[in-house]
């Protein structure tokens, strides 16, 4: 049975695409169907969800060209790229001014992080602070654990994606979520209530009341992770909303949650 109450105003978490966009060379799926940004807007539409953030994919790498262009047509939106640490202040600033509002951190599960401490690292995290930008991360259990204490000392705002837990090791009680936890609480650090369909369905109610006891609405944001890449045949953007109202139940907290992502990502 479907559920019906208020929709949140912002979906914090989808990918467009087109089939014409290239592939990264160890895509983990190749899609042979198109989302384009036109598709996103009648999904937001048809739900009641009134502004949307495009994140960067992982199967595209670098190529933001697309997201730019939705972004220059659509100001409901915005948006997060991948880029190369070595990107300067200039096009910062530029890509800050087109709509995009932060940086998304991903490599393989198994693969090494760069020098944490290194120059080149530093002088990226503190570039993206420097334009008013955060940094998202999807990494695994361990990435975590290791990533977010050498970014404590940085002013860097950061988002955590999929309850930090979709790539972890461990749930709870691993390394990576103690380290998110950690983290939430030198007060930089945020959390998506996201891609809820890719973890343990049993689970994310314990999941999400971990998080608002620690990070409190104000710090959580909800995303949809439409079109559901791998997922397409079980998953519909309807089913994501009625896991968001079963999981935090009370609306006033999930109010809460929308106006802090249209802060964030808006103002």
């Amino acid at each position: 049975m479907s559920v019906v109450t208020e929709p949140p105003v912002i979906d914090a978490h989808a990918h467009i695409f087109t089939r014409a966009m290239p592939f990264t060379d160890n895509a983990w799926t190749r899609p042979d169907y198109d989302y384009p940004v036109e598709t996103y807007l009648s999904d937001l539409d048809a739900h009641g969800v009134s502004f949307g953030v495009v994140t960067a994919a992982s199967l595209f790498g670098e190529y933001n060209d697309y997201t730019l262009a939705a972004l220059a047509q659509h100001p409901r939106l915005r948006a997060t790229v991948m880029l190369d640490p070595d990107t300067g202040p200039a096009e910062l600033a530029a890509l800050r001014a087109q709509g995009v509002c932060g940086v998304r951190y991903q490599i393989p599960l198994k693969a090494e992080l760069p020098d944490l401490n290194g120059y080149r690292f530093r002088r990226f995290v503190t570039r993206l602070t420097d334009a008013g930008m955060h940094l998202e991360l999807n990494l695994s259990g361990d990435q975590l654990a290791q990533m977010l204490p050498a970014l404590a000392d940085h002013r860097v705002a950061i988002v955590v994606d999929h309850f930090g837990l979709l790539r972890s090791e461990g749930e709870m009680e691993g390394a990576g979520f103690t380290a998110l936890l950690r983290s939430i609480a030198l007060g930089r650090t945020r959390v998506k209530i996201s891609a809820g369909f890719r973890l343990p369905e049993e689970r994310l109610t314990a999941y999400a009341e971990r998080l608002l006891a620690e990070a409190g609405p104000d710090r959580l944001f909800w995303g949809s992770d439409a079109p559901f890449v791998g997922a397409e045949d079980r998953v519909s953007y309807a089913q994501t909303l009625e896991t968001l109202y079963r999981i935090i139940p009370n609306a006033a907290t999930r109010r809460n949650m929308s106006d802090a992502a249209l802060r964030f990502y808006f103002f």
